[in-house]
């Protein structure tokens, strides 16, 4: 007669008696549960912190692509010699020829747009308050490519007010105290050059706009400035600073920088969205491997509780082991049997820590609400975190490695207490029945 096939239906139905059995008859121990509720745990901390930092990261990635340009193209400072003052002076690089060179960038394919800009810094002033300002001189089209400044739900007053005066980030409009339709005074160092040296430019400008973009530090600093008014109020009459690009698919722009060089022709230098955030990012990756490393091995800890529990299982099971033996049982059946009552208990406990995970992280936001409310808002501080909220993003994959680890862990540790049940002499484990 032949052999009946590995994990048939009577090797479940004995591994899931033995798992429903009270523990006076030899069924699941205190260590069982303990194992059950742990890997659990541990399965939705890693999922809900697996989500918490995917979320984080989009977050940030978005914000800012959603408020400075993809790729910025600029050129290196230049050195020229005096011969009557005998001393070596340094210009700036310009954009000399910025509207040429903006529409060989702008036929590159995937580029979508490319502007030329002015940057600047300045001191801001109302009344009493006063603030630092990062300016960006664009033109109005430019300030339209960018989606997290132009957000209606984000913003107040009128873009199309916006050559008539200036943008400023909610931030430092709130540090100033000023709205839309007040008035702000920009002092610049570099001003008006005089026989008695270079004087403050100071001049006065309607706030036209007030924006949002989602981070903390451009909100408080930005201001946006009609182009021509930005080269009139920096000295930059007919150059740019830089040439500000946006293409297709900003998660892969170093494959533009070649063709931006080239456009560009010497001396350009290109300055991507990736090397300014560059270090932040390779830091939130590096956090995401360590995050997993260690809550893997928070998993692997509850998933060693199930050989305690087993091995318990198994020495109170040594009569039926024996009847089992007697009765034709192979040891294969009997260690698959056993292991099956481990198998239970990983699969029940990934199954329940991937639900409270996934409704962990759809609820984050309440949760940290929740907190933030206990806590009187530092729970969440955006001036650390540069974003202003913290948001879960679920990706199968994630699920997919929390859920393979986790049963990974369960079924391994389970296979040396079933190999010892089924190596179990069935005369001794009867001898004294």
């Amino acid at each position: 007669m032949a052999s009946p096939r590995p994990f048939s239906r009577y090797e479940f139905l004995i591994a899931w008696r033995y798992l429903r059995a009270r523990r006076a008859e030899g069924g699941v121990s205190v260590m069982t549960w303990i194992s059950l509720i742990g890997i659990t745990l541990g399965v939705m901390a890693l999922i809900a912190t697996l989500a918490v930092r995917a979320g984080f990261r989009a977050d940030f990635v978005d914000t800012i692509l959603g408020a400075n340009a993809h790729s910025t193209v600029y050129y290196s400072p230049t050195s020229f010699y005096n011969e009557l003052t005998e001393e070596t002076y340094i210009s700036p690089g310009k954009v000399q020829d910025y509207d040429a060179v903006t529409a060989k960038i702008a036929d590159i394919p995937g580029v979508t747009h490319a502007y030329p800009a002015v940057r600047g810094k300045v001191m801001a002033k109302q009344g009493d308050a006063a603030g630092l300002g990062d300016v960006y001189g664009i033109t109005l089209d430019a300030l339209k490519s960018m989606p997290g400044i132009v957000n209606p739900d984000t913003s107040m007053g009128d873009l199309a007010n916006f050559d008539k005066g200036i943008a400023l980030g909610i931030g430092l409009a709130r540090e100033l105290g000023v709205g839309v339709g007040d008035k702000v005074q920009l002092v610049a160092p570099d001003g008006a050059k005089t026989a008695f040296g270079t004087n403050p430019r100071i001049e006065t400008y309607e706030v036209t706009y007030i924006f949002s973009a989602g981070r903390y530090d451009i909100d408080q600093a930005r201001i946006f400035m009609p182009f021509a008014e930005a080269q009139n109020y920096f000295n930059r009459d007919g150059v740019a600073d830089e040439i500000q690009v946006y293409v297709d698919d900003p998660e892969r722009i170093d494959r533009w920088t070649p063709q931006l060089m080239a456009a560009a022709g010497e001396g350009a230098q290109i300055w991507t969205w990736r090397d300014a955030s560059g270090s932040f990012l390779a830091a939130l990756d590096m956090e995401d491997d360590v995050m997993f490393i260690i809550l893997s091995i928070l998993v692997l800890i509850a998933s060693m509780n199930i050989t305690s529990g087993l091995i318990m299982l198994v020495k109170n099971k040594g009569r039926d082991i024996g009847i089992l033996r007697t009765m034709g049982l192979t040891e294969g059946a009997i260690l698959r049997v056993f292991f099956l009552c481990g198998a239970f208990t990983g699969v029940l406990g990934t199954i329940a820590g991937v639900v409270l995970g996934v409704a962990l992280s759809l609820n984050v936001d309440h949760i940290m609400a929740g907190l933030n409310a206990l806590t009187g808002g530092n729970a969440w501080q955006p001036e650390v975190r540069g974003i202003y909220q913290l948001t879960a993003d679920l990706r199968a994959w994630d699920i997919f490695r929390a859920v393979a680890l986790s049963l990974a862990l369960s079924f391994i540790v389970t296979i040396f207490p079933a190999r010892r049940a089924a190596r179990m002499n069935p005369v001794e484990a009867l001898r004294y029945e």
